[in-house]
């Protein structure tokens, strides 16, 4: 193997890497499910983060004299005011929920960046290092994929005080273990390839290589995938909070309304239904431009 050829085959990687991302991205954009997966995504993020700053209305202060009150159109005392109605404190429920989807919504997505970096991390560092490095690196998360993740939040959360940075470091520390053991493998493939043995050949070094060359083949395919954890990580936000150990109130959250709201589902169902449509299409658009982009991934490296 000569130096010329070294050198061609591994100065084009990162170019090449960004080239099957673009692919991945434009063929995602040609699905109508992603496109509109990001439609909804972003009517949803937009409108959590300016209605709440522009309304005049609190979304913790108590109006008894406006308790129950109905959504637009449904019952006799419904009001242009409080479009989804009001709970049992006179609150007003659209305002709530879009506070809640602010909150889920920056939970799911710090954590899975969180996790994503420390699960990839560690797994690159295992499959390309090996050795000792590869060995405590996996039975650490052989140890951490014993404990069920909701069991180790749980676990955590209910000897300490839960605030948004905790909930995230927990969920971010309970998620790591999967993302490690599938970049490691993928580390490891990446690690037999000529252009690396090439590099070492010309003298570069362990971590040259892994960051410059082969994290850039290797993180794309699983960052695309990694938007799916985001819904994941929002329905564990909502579980802590209707196990009353997300966040707390007065702060509106989906599982904290969901589970006050237990008892008035018969009288007032609008305020245990507000909280789960708005959920329930977070997720679903999150869903829709995951399984797109796994789609393209799986298209594109199918056929290069």
């Amino acid at each position: 193997m000569s130096m010329s050829t070294v050198i061609s085959d591994a100065a084009p990687t990162y170019e090449r890497a960004q080239s099957i991302s673009r692919r991945i991205l434009a063929s995602a954009w040609a699905m109508p499910s992603f496109r509109v997966g990001l439609f909804v995504f972003l009517a949803l993020l937009l409108t959590s983060a300016i209605y709440p700053e522009l309304s005049s209305i609190s979304a913790t202060k108590m109006v008894v004299k406006d308790k129950f009150l109905p959504p637009l159109f449904l019952g006799e005392k419904w009001t242009w005011l409080h479009p989804l109605g009001t709970d049992q404190l006179g609150r007003d429920m659209l305002l709530r929920c879009l506070i809640g989807l602010r909150y889920s919504l920056l939970i799911g997505v710090v954590t899975v960046a969180l996790v994503f970096l420390i699960g990839c991390g560690l797994g690159l560092l295992a499959g390309f290092k090996g050795g000792w490095w590869d060995t405590i690196i996996m039975r650490i998360t052989d140890a951490q994929l014993s404990i069920p993740m909701i069991i180790l939040a749980i676990t955590i959360l209910g000897v300490t005080k839960p605030e948004v940075h905790t909930i995230i470091i927990v969920l971010a520390l309970s998620g790591w273990p999967l993302y490690a053991r599938v970049a490691r493998s993928a580390a490891v493939t990446e690690r037999g390839k000529e252009y690396v043995r090439g590099l070492r050949v010309l003298g570069a070094g362990d971590w040259r290589i892994l960051l410059l060359y082969a994290a850039p083949n290797i993180l794309p395919p699983i960052a695309f995938v990694a938007v799916l954890d985001v819904a994941r990580m929002m329905i564990f936000e909502a579980i802590l909070g209707f196990l009353g150990l997300g966040i707390q109130p007065p702060t509106p959250s989906f599982g904290s309304i969901i589970s006050d709201s237990r008892k008035y589902l018969i009288n007032a169902w609008w305020i245990a239904t507000s909280p789960g449509v708005f959920l329930a299409l977070a997720l679903t658009s999150i869903n829709l431009m995951g399984s797109a982009l796994e789609k393209a991934r799986n298209k594109i490296y199918g056929g290069a």
